[in-house]
């Protein structure tokens, strides 16, 4: 084990690294299209960390030789000694946190597309008017990414808010940067149609899920209840005529998917077997690693206002997460989409969490 308990040992990853070597240059490695293809990203992942490693040593040795020059009794070499440790120091830190990070495994699911489930919960309507902001909030946060969008279904309620919605977000790192938005996002602010100017705490409910593929979740048409409707809500003519929502339920577990964004049935139907098929694959991982927690019901929660990750504080201007204890502010421009800081310090802290729990093994 290395002495530094803040640098891990990587004479396992040495020893891997030239196993994945030698198996992939024996030519029956690829007689296997699926197993050689994991053992390629096996060896790219461990590759990265090995050489990580050796940039972290080759900047380390750097810093004990300038340090043994500093006890030199010329000035001059002390002087270029401790402008060396200046310069090497924080690059060793940077280095370490770099290795640290590069020995963290990939979650499979941070190169799917990510299903945002939207929902509101306890607070009437002034519920169904923020999560209809936090929908607006994400929409516009995928467009700065850089990310495709797809709404798949929306319930809209009476004053334009949203009972719930499904997003659709395509993107590198579209599903490792969005999946810590999962919770019970809490809003204190004066509701628009509060005559007395007091301040109501409501909520909106956020899940966020990995697309299944469809070859992973195969759907049984014995086992699906489908039906048809006219589509409700804002739509003119259209929606008074044509049955094009589509409702499926899964009868083995009583999922139920609603779609009626599109104006053709087809398209609904679509859409809502690439909802259902994303949860039934949470759920299923759910039953079967319970330590992830990635059951659906427990991201979103009961929609109460005490269950909550985030509170957006509108007279303090204030945005807080709890989980992290960070707080920002400018609720209106995060609104509007600039969730950066507070996806990436997110994203940061699961990384530094992940790193820890290897360093200490």
């Amino acid at each position: 084990m290395s002495a530094d308990p803040l640098r891990p040992d990587l004479t396992g990853f040495r020893r891997r690294l030239a196993e994945l070597e030698g198996l992939l240059a024996d030519p029956a490695t690829f007689a296997d299209n699926r197993r050689a293809a994991a053992l390629g990203a096996e060896l790219r992942f461990t590759s990265k960390a090995v050489k990580a490693d050796d940039a972290l040593t080759a900047l380390e040795k750097e810093l004990a030789e300038a340090r043994t020059m500093g006890a030199e009794a010329d000035a001059e070499l002390r002087a270029m000694a401790a402008d060396e440790v200046a310069r090497l120091a924080p690059a060793v830190e940077a280095a370490r946190e770099q290795l640290i990070r590069a020995i963290i495994p990939p979650d499979p699911d941070d190169s799917r597309n990510a299903l945002v489930e939207i929902r509101a919960g306890t607070g009437g309507e002034e519920a169904s008017l923020f999560a209809a902001e936090l929908l607006r909030a994400y929409t516009r946060f995928a467009e700065k990414r850089g990310w495709k969008h797809e709404l798949m279904s929306l319930s809209p309620s009476d004053l334009g808010g949203v009972r719930d919605a499904v997003l659709l977000v395509e993107g590198e790192g579209a599903m490792a940067h969005l999946r810590h938005e999962a919770g019970v996002h809490r809003v204190q602010r004066v509701p628009a149609t509060e005559a007395s100017g007091r301040v109501h705490t409501s909520a909106a409910t956020v899940a966020v899920l990995p697309e299944a593929e469809e070859a992973e979740v195969v759907l049984k048409p014995e086992d699906l209840d489908m039906s048809v409707a006219r589509a409700s809500g804002a739509g003119g003519q259209h929606v008074n005529k044509t049955e094009s929502a589509v409702q499926i339920i899964h009868k083995p577990t009583g999922l139920m998917v609603y779609c009626a964004d599109e104006r053709s049935q087809l398209r609904n139907r679509q859409k809502a077997l690439r909802v259902l098929r994303s949860r039934l694959l949470d759920l299923t991982r759910a039953k079967e690693r319970e330590a992830r927690a990635q059951d659906r019901k427990t991201q979103v929660g009961s929609g109460d206002r005490s269950e909550r990750i985030r509170t957006y504080n509108f007279p303090q201007n204030r945005i807080t997460d709890h989980r992290i204890d960070l707080t920002v502010h400018g609720i209106e421009q995060v609104l509007e989409g600039d969730l950066d800081a507070l996806i990436d310090a997110l994203f940061d802290a699961d990384l530094r969490r992940r790193a820890e729990a290897i360093t200490q093994r």
